[in-house]
């Protein structure tokens, strides 16, 4: 089995090779890379050019690694147990699997999404290493040792948020996705909008580029927030004149799906009013 792009995803070649360095040395996959450039689109992509299921762990600020694992409700035990629940006799019924132990135990290997896992706490990653590394962990409640029937493939997403423990970095194979150059978002756009006109195509990606280079910008506009406005350039059937910006430094059409930031639509206007101002 390898990975290549598929008919929705295209894929970079360091991107195909990192995902079938990872599953050859069956360690977990760290993608990094800045928001919206199809991290957590790639594991989705992965299971269906591989032909395995997809369990998602979206990890939050909350989120703890044991809830991967498990989680024991001692509340709805003790609430039966009060009420003569003869279920309240097997701890096992009060079991609930987290997300790895789905994956451990899924009859077909899986693909295993750990999605943002800078979001948690620090601690986070350093409590999945045993796990991850020998694929097993213990349940305390009942005494079982869960044993992973096939190793899934793991792969684990991080916005660069906060840097992660280096324990944890020696057991990942890692990959930071580049933002994709002019010939590259050219192809992910005709992917998802087959139609596209080659002179709207190119004026749109020129006035796109021209607008996450600006100095000074707070939040650069990525892949999705790209494939949102094409959307809506479509749908309102505008055409490469209709992009014209009066001067480089105007603010683009329908500018709020690119700029997401009032500090940065108040750099636009302040760009277009000095541009105006030195004419």
């Amino acid at each position: 089995m390898s990975f290549a792009s598929t008919d929705r995803y295209i894929a970079t070649e360091d991107l195909r090779a990192a995902v079938n360095a990872a599953v050859t040395l069956q360690r977990p996959l760290l993608v990094k890379g800045e928001p919206g450039t199809g991290k957590t689109e790639l594991a989705r992509q992965v299971a269906t050019a591989l032909g395995m299921e997809l369990m998602e762990w979206h990890i939050k600020s909350t989120t703890k690694a044991a809830q991967g694992l498990y989680e024991y409700d001692a509340v709805s035990r003790l609430r039966d147990s009060q009420l003569g629940e003869a279920r309240v006799h097997d701890v096992g019924n009060y079991i609930r699997r987290g997300k790895l132990w789905q994956a451990f135990a899924a009859e077909q290997r899986v693909v295993l999404l750990i999605d943002e896992v800078d979001k948690a706490d620090i601690e986070f990653p350093n409590d999945l290493l045993q796990e991850l590394d020998r694929m097993e962990f213990h349940v305390y409640e009942t005494g079982q040792t869960v044993r992973a029937l096939h190793r899934p493939v793991v792969i684990i997403t991080s916005n660069n948020e906060k840097d992660l423990p280096d324990a944890f970095l020696r057991r990942c194979f890692f990959h930071f996705i580049r933002f994709p150059d002019p010939q590259t978002l050219a192809a992910i756009v005709r992917v998802h909008f087959p139609g596209i006109k080659e002179a709207l195509l190119t004026a749109a990606l020129t006035q796109f580029f021209e607008i996450r280079e600006t100095p000074g910008l707070k939040k650069r506009p990525s892949t999705s927030e790209v494939l949102d406005w094409l959307k809506l350039l479509l749908a309102e059937d505008l055409t490469p004149e209709d992009l014209r910006r009066e001067g480089k430094t105007a603010l683009p059409k329908l500018y709020g799906a690119l700029l997401k930031t009032e500090q940065d639509v108040q750099l636009f206007e302040r760009l277009a009013f000095m541009a105006r101002a030195g004419r």
